[in-house]
């Protein structure tokens, strides 16, 4: 059974940093895209950032430049290094994982889901 949970939300002030981690357990096989998703109250959840086995990764154009997604070597742990934080990044940030290898942020690629970790950035 595939287990994702994420770590390291929080609350931080505007132009802060944040990590969050995703620790995948429970299976032995590598998946081709792990990615980031969003969603704040009352809006859609959104993608993040996504990134494939072979490298390639994806931004939202609104954290570009400021959120970096990464793996480790046996790819059993996201990453996402979060820095100048702003207001509007406020969200529950879900970690996600499937079999097919893309960047993409087209939810169906995406199989397994974690419960979510809260970030919230204050003014």
């Amino acid at each position: 059974q595939v287990q994702l949970v994420e770590s390291g939300g929080g609350s931080v002030q505007a132009g802060g940093s944040l990590r969050l981690s995703c620790a995948v357990s429970g299976y032995t096989a590598s998946y081709g895209c792990m990615g980031w998703f969003r969603q704040a109250p009352g809006q859609e959840r959104e993608g993040v950032a996504a990134i494939s086995s072979v490298g390639n990764t994806n931004y939202a154009d609104s954290v570009k430049g400021r959120f970096t997604i990464s793996q480790d070597n046996a790819k059993n742990t996201l990453y996402l290094q979060m820095d100048s934080l702003k207001p509007e990044d406020t969200a529950m940030y879900y970690c996600a994982a499937g079999p097919v290898i893309s960047a993409s942020f087209w939810e169906n690629h995406f199989t397994y889901w974690g419960r979510g970790t809260q970030v919230t950035v204050s003014s």
